[in-house]
């Protein structure tokens, strides 16, 4: 178990819990090694971090907010529909470098991510809540080195944060 430092309490009150980015993309995929292990068409990459005080109620709060954004065209072209109203799949990434502090220095401090130990149980919570709201889900590989590619949709980006509630 991580040794809680003062440094340590700093960086997790100053970050909110569970951070996403969101991409609405035409397709993606992720590679490992040479191999897909991930590839969808219309839907989102969503790069997912989590911090040591995440909780799974957290990610599950964060996947019914992503089930239920409305970033797809409807026949006027406004963005009234969600991922599940388009047949869309998501694309889930784990990044830890989210939350990477480049405050001070030159080499950022990834100290309020969460340890493998925490975060894995996290990931896993996460892609199992997505599928519960009824999304197709593809994911990488916890702690691979991974090349994402992708067509941005738009292009439309979101940050999304969860505090503990």
């Amino acid at each position: 178990m991580a040794k809680v430092t003062r440094e340590l309490l700093d960086a997790t009150s100053y970050f909110p819990a569970v951070r996403v980015v969101l991409q609405r993309v035409s397709e993606a995929r992720v590679t490992i090694d040479g191999r897909i292990a991930g590839a969808i068409g219309t839907g989102f990459v969503v790069l997912v971090a989590f911090t040591s005080t995440d909780t799974a109620d957290q990610g599950a709060w964060m996947a019914e907010k992503i089930a239920g954004l409305r970033l797809f065209g409807d026949g006027e072209g406004k963005m009234n529909l969600d991922i599940g109203a388009v047949g869309g799949a998501v694309l889930v990434v784990s990044q830890f470098t989210l939350y990477g502090d480049a405050a001070k220095g030159r080499r950022p401090s990834f100290i309020a991510a969460a340890r493998p130990e925490v975060a894995i149980p996290l990931y896993e919570a996460f892609l199992a809540a997505l599928r519960a709201a009824g999304l197709s889900v593809a994911s990488g590989e916890f702690g691979a080195d991974m090349q994402v590619s992708l067509v941005n949709d738009g292009p439309v980006t979101l940050i999304l944060d969860r505090d503990a509630a």
